[in-house]
C-alpha cells in the first residue's frame, strides 16, 4: 500500500499568470497577424513590454472575466482556453463576412477547420473590414449549462446561432485545436526552446518565452520542507499537470524543487497527448478527465491501454491526495473517488472558495503549505 500526494503545478506550486499572458498573446496573434486572420496586422508585434502584455490580456480576456468563466465550467487546460476564445472570435468574424461570402462559409463549415481554412478566412478579412467581440464571450456561453469538455462542443451551437447553419466543424480533435496549441507553445517556451516542444521552429520569430520567469507561490525553502516532511512520512510526492513535460520539469528544476519529487510519478499534458493520439475516439483526456492523475498514480511506465480501462471510482489500497486550485482538479478527484485538497492561490484566489463549497469539497486551504495537515 502506497501513499501518494499528487500536486498540480499552475496555481498551486507556480503562478498561473505567465500562462495566462501567453494564452492572451496567442489569441491576439491568431486574430491579428498577417500569418493568420489578419484583422489588424499592423498592430501585431512580438516585441511587447509588461505593460503592453497586461493591456492585451485585459482586452482579450476582459480583465480575466473570460478566464474565470471558463475555469468555473471545469476547463483547466490553457490550450482549450485559447481554442475556445479564438474559435468564438472566428465565428463572430464569419458572421460579419456572411453577406459577402455566404456560400463559401457554408462550404467551409461542412468539414473540420484546418490551417488552410485560417489562411482562406484571412484572405477574406483583407477584403472586408471586421471587428472583434471580446466582450460578448461570457454572455453567449452563459446561455448553456455545459460543463467540462462539453463546453468545447458549445462552439457549434454558437456557430449555428450566428451563421444560421448546422455544423460540427469545431472539435477538440482538429487541426485548428493543434494550431492553437502550437502557437501557444511558441509564446510560452520561446524561440530557443520551441523545437524541443513541438518539433519545429516558430512561425514568427522574436518570442523570448515565459518559461524562465516562473514565480513560485510559496517560498521555495518552505516548499522543499513540505515535500521533505511528506516524504519522511511515507508519502510519494508526484505531479499531475496540464503543462507539457518540458514546461513542467525545467522550471521545477531551475528553482530546486525537482529533486524532492518522484519523477516516475510526474504526469503532464505530453503524456495525455500521447494517449489521445493512441485513442483519438476518447479525446479529450485532459482534466477534468482523471487520466492525468491516473497516469501520475500508476507511474511513467504504465501502459495507456490499461489506464483508460480502469473503472471509476478506482479500487485500491493506496491513499491518494490530489492538491489542485481548480474545479477541474476537484472533478478528476471526485471521478477517481480520492481525496482532493483545494488551494485558493489560482486565478480566482479566495473567491474560488464558493465554487469548491458548492461542489462539497471539505478540504479547502489558503495555500499549498497548509495541506501539510493532510500529509501526516
Amino acid at each position: 500500500m502506497s501513499k501518494l500526494a499528487l500536486f498540480d503545478v499552475d496555481g498551486v506550486l507556480l503562478s498561473e499568470e505567465r500562462y495566462f499572458d501567453a494564452s492572451a498573446l496567442t489569441v491576439w496573434e491568431l486574430l491579428n497577424s498577417d500569418q493568420y486572420i489578419s484583422v489588424a496586422p499592423k498592430s501585431f508585434t512580438t516585441d511587447l513590454n509588461e505593460e503592453e502584455t497586461k493591456s492585451l490580456r485585459n482586452k482579450v480576456f476582459q480583465e480575466d472575466k473570460v478566464l474565470k468563466f471558463i475555469k468555473s465550467r471545469g476547463i483547466n487546460a490553457n490550450w482549450d482556453m485559447v481554442y475556445l476564445t479564438f474559435s468564438y472570435q472566428l465565428i463572430r468574424i464569419l458572421h460579419q463576412l456572411k453577406p459577402y461570402k455566404e456560400s463559401e462559409i457554408k462550404e467551409l463549415l461542412t468539414s473540420q477547420l484546418t490551417r488552410d481554412s485560417i489562411k482562406l478566412i484571412g484572405s477574406w478579412v483583407k477584403q472586408h473590414e471586421v471587428k472583434l467581440n471580446y466582450e460578448d464571450f461570457v454572455s453567449d456561453f452563459e446561455e448553456s449549462d455545459a460543463l467540462k469538455q462539453e463546453l468545447l462542443g458549445e462552439l457549434n451551437r454558437v456557430a449555428s446561432r450566428y451563421l444560421n447553419i448546422s455544423t460540427q466543424s469545431f472539435s477538440r480533435n482538429s487541426d485548428l485545436w493543434d494550431y492553437c496549441r502550437e502557437t501557444f507553445q511558441e509564446w510560452y517556451v520561446g524561440d530557443a526552446q520551441i523545437s524541443r516542444s513541438i518539433g519545429r521552429e516558430t512561425n514568427q520569430e522574436g518570442k523570448t518565452g515565459f518559461m524562465h520567469v516562473e514565480v513560485p507561490l510559496a517560498p521555495v525553502e518552505e516548499l522543499k520542507n513540505l515535500f521533505e516532511r511528506a516524504s519522511n512520512g511515507g508519502w510519494i510526492v508526484g505531479v499531475g499537470t496540464g503543462r507539457p513535460y518540458l514546461e513542467t520539469v525545467e522550471p521545477l528544476k531551475s528553482i530546486g524543487l525537482l529533486p524532492y519529487i518522484n519523477e516516475n510519478h510526474i504526469a503532464t499534458a505530453t503524456d495525455v497527448l500521447k494517449a489521445e493520439e493512441q485513442y483519438p475516439e476518447l479525446a479529450p483526456l485532459a482534466k477534468p478527465e482523471p487520466y492525468t492523475y491516473i497516469y501520475a498514480w500508476q507511474g511513467r511506465g504504465a501502459n495507456p491501454d490499461d489506464l483508460i480501462h480502469i473503472e471509476h471510482p478506482i479500487q485500491t489500497d493506496d491513499t491518494i491526495v490530489i492538491i489542485g486550485d481548480s474545479l477541474a482538479d476537484g472533478l478528476a478527484a471526485q471521478t477517481m473517488g480520492v481525496t482532493f485538497a483545494a488551494v485558493l492561490t489560482g486565478l480566482s484566489g479566495k473567491d474560488a472558495r464558493a465554487d469548491f463549497e458548492h461542489h462539497n469539497e471539505p478540504h479547502i486551504y489558503n495555500g499549498v503549505l497548509d495541506v501539510q495537515e493532510l500529509l501526516t
